[in-house]
């Protein structure tokens, strides 16, 4: 699931930008209010003695001078911060002559007590607001007690918008806590799908090799007493087929309980393969060669043509170059090839928006190397679980991996599989 990005502009401005906004917003509006504008016949609010005074106009700057300051700690200590623009609230107030802290003086903290909540911990948002409604309390308390009239509805509104600022804050986090719930946990579900199919391959491989040792020591049996040779032969390809197994299994399952160890998940059902009779007629493949075993139980690399075809089919050139000598593979390393060209090219199709890109796979001593290049607008970057099931197979085989745009544009996807000493 992909979450919506944010809008551009808020991703420009920072929060401490909005608040000196808000601030300087709410000034500008006070002062039109308390001037005879254009066709009225009195200021809309009248304004106090001292208010073009020059006490006045000193406490409006130092109020100002302290909102830029919360401005500025916005992000590194957001309740210093909020008691700051608190601060100056109450001093731009003083000037005005009123009986509350109006709603212009109260914009910025507002617009604070939105972003502590929206960006910070439950807990710290509860404290915000709660400090800014004790700020509207106390200062309609101080009137009380010096005998001065208030405006309780006035202030009972400026309240009620600091918590409907809250409250969108707090909604805020929540849904973006829930869409990295959800990411999560789809990144999580991509890699048990991912091990399930990796598992499911490794049944698939393992099976057909313990059907083919089955067969060679059946047909050993029954010859090993008038052609010791033959039987000498077929012991010697049940070995082989046994120690490849044996090294595939560890190479994967060490892979699979490694990061992931503890982890519990569906059972992986197991079909029986069936077992044919083996020939032992000269010339025909050997059945526990490391090329039959794989060929016959799933893909390799030996089908990246077919599969070119099938995308070029599609809509989409694929170019496939081999570099260096090709050669037999173990099973386990084959498939796991071809599943990861195969994914991305299916990600050129879906996401690149490109009419080709190129496959190469390079042949070293101890390893294999695939790259996969397209000149589009960048393969599985918009979700990204095509890239995670990538990185986790190549991870069971302790390879390496890399993903992502290229300077020059479009999209790059890299992986190493180191091939064990001694395969050929």
């Amino acid at each position: 699931m992909q979450v919506a990005p944010p809008s551009p502009l808020l991703k420009r401005l920072p929060p401490g930008a909005w608040v000196v906004l808000a601030w300087c917003g709410g000034m500008a509006f006070t002062f039109l209010l308390r001037l005879q504008l254009p066709g009225e016949w009195y200021p809309a609010a009248r304004p106090a003695a001292q208010f073009f005074r020059w006490d006045g106009q000193v406490d409006m700057a130092v109020a100002t001078a302290l909102a830029l300051a919360g401005g500025a700690l916005l992000r590194r200590r957001p309740l210093w911060a909020l008691v700051l623009l608190l601060t100056a609230s109450a001093l731009g107030t003083m000037p005005l002559g009123v009986a509350e802290i109006p709603l212009p003086q109260f914009l910025a903290a507002e617009v604070a007590v939105f972003f502590i909540a929206a960006g910070r911990p439950r807990a710290t948002g509860v404290v915000a607001v709660l400090l800014a409604l004790a700020v509207l309390g106390g200062y309609l308390a101080v009137r009380l007690m010096c005998g001065w009239p208030i405006t309780t509805s006035s202030e009972t509104a400026v309240a009620l918008t600091t918590v409907i600022a809250w409250l969108l804050g707090n909604s805020v986090r929540e849904s973006r806590e829930h869409a990295e719930e959800l990411r999560v946990r789809a990144a999580t579900q991509a890699v048990t799908d991912e091990r399930l199919r990796i598992a499911r391959e490794l049944h698939d491989m393992v099976a057909h090799s313990i059907g083919v040792i089955a067969l060679q020591a059946g047909a050993a049996r029954r010859v090993i007493d008038t052609q010791p040779d033959r039987a000498h032969d077929a012991l010697g390809e049940i070995e082989t087929a046994g120690r490849q197994t044996l090294s595939g299994l560890r190479r994967m399952l060490g892979g699979l309980r490694g990061p992931e160890q503890g982890r519990t998940g569906p059972p992986v059902p197991l079909e029986p393969a069936p077992l044919e009779p083996a020939p032992m007629e000269p010339g025909h493949p050997k059945p526990g060669h490391p090329e039959s075993g794989h060929r016959e139980s799933g893909l390799g690399l030996a089908d990246l043509d077919r599969l070119a075809a099938t995308i070029t089919q599609a809509g989409v050139r694929v170019d496939v170059r081999r570099s260096g000598e090709p050669r037999p593979l173990p099973p386990e390393i084959d498939v796991s090839a071809y599943r990861i060209v195969q994914e991305a090219v299916t990600n050129v199709v879906r996401h690149a928006g490109t009419t080709s890109c190129r496959v190469s796979i390079g042949y070293r001593d101890d390893e294999v190397r695939i790259e996969v290049l397209d000149d589009g607008r960048g393969g599985d970057a918009e979700g990204g679980y095509g890239l995670i099931g990538m990185r986790e197979r190549v991870g069971v085989l302790h390879g390496t991996f890399a993903a992502g745009p290229r300077p020059g544009g479009g999209f790059r996807v890299a992986a190493r599989l180191p091939v064990p000493t001694g395969v050929r």
